[in-house]
């Protein structure tokens, strides 16, 4: 279910105060059997006051920016890791996914490190990630990451099988030139440049720490 507009209220405040006011001015110039020459400028004031209110109130609502709506991620909660991996990689990635989870948009993320996933975090699918699709590809071949703003109209959304599929946001930021972050969002344009920033940041720490324990010796 979408979160209710914690400004909604806020927002609607001048049409109703206006409305109102309105209203009541209608009211009193009925029920006045002898306009007086202050009354009616005062009359005149009213409705002027109260038109401007509700102009300011509909304003509001183009203007306003409103938070994105938010929905509950179907799947179960949870945090795999797969148990091949060295102990200081485990610390590092539980200490990365759990930074993102509680400090972004973030309710699911996958790591892919030569083309495996070595983790996932947060709201899971059922289903694992098998094969990389052709989006997560072009991320790892350009070594840019993707951000799909508003993943349910976008026509791809079909490959993250592998995230749960009311997924509103996705990131695909790379990790070096052999991996990958998957980052899923529970609400449409929810990622902010800053937020983009700080993740790229993030996975460039990350890719030095796979690179580091996930790289045979020579």
């Amino acid at each position: 279910m979408p979160a209710a507009d914690p400004n909604r209220v806020l927002r609607l405040m001048p049409i109703g105060v206006g409305a109102i006011a309105g209203t009541l001015l209608l009211l009193n110039r009925l029920l006045t059997p002898e306009l007086t020459g202050t009354q009616s400028r005062s009359d005149a004031v009213g409705v002027i006051v109260s038109a401007v209110l509700i102009l300011t109130g509909l304003l509001w609502q183009q203007i306003q920016p409103r938070s994105p709506d938010t929905v509950i991620l179907n799947g179960h909660e949870g945090f795999e890791l797969d148990p091949t991996l060295p102990d200081p990689l485990k610390i590092e990635i539980a200490w990365a996914s759990h930074l993102l989870l509680t400090n972004t948009a973030t309710r699911t993320l996958v790591m892919v490190w030569d083309g495996k996933p070595w983790a996932r975090r947060g709201i899971l699918s059922p289903t694992p990630l098998t094969q990389p699709g052709p989006i997560v590809q072009r991320a790892l071949s350009t070594h840019k990451p993707i951000y799909l703003v508003n993943l349910q109209i976008y026509p791809g959304k079909i490959e993250f099988d592998y995230l749960p599929d009311n997924t509103q946001g996705v990131i695909c930021q790379p990790l070096g030139d052999r991996g990958l972050l998957i980052l899923g969002a529970n609400a449409p344009r929810s990622y902010t440049r800053q937020d983009e920033i700080w993740v790229a940041g993030l996975a460039d720490k990350l890719a030095n720490s796979f690179q580091e324990h996930l790289t045979p010796a020579s």
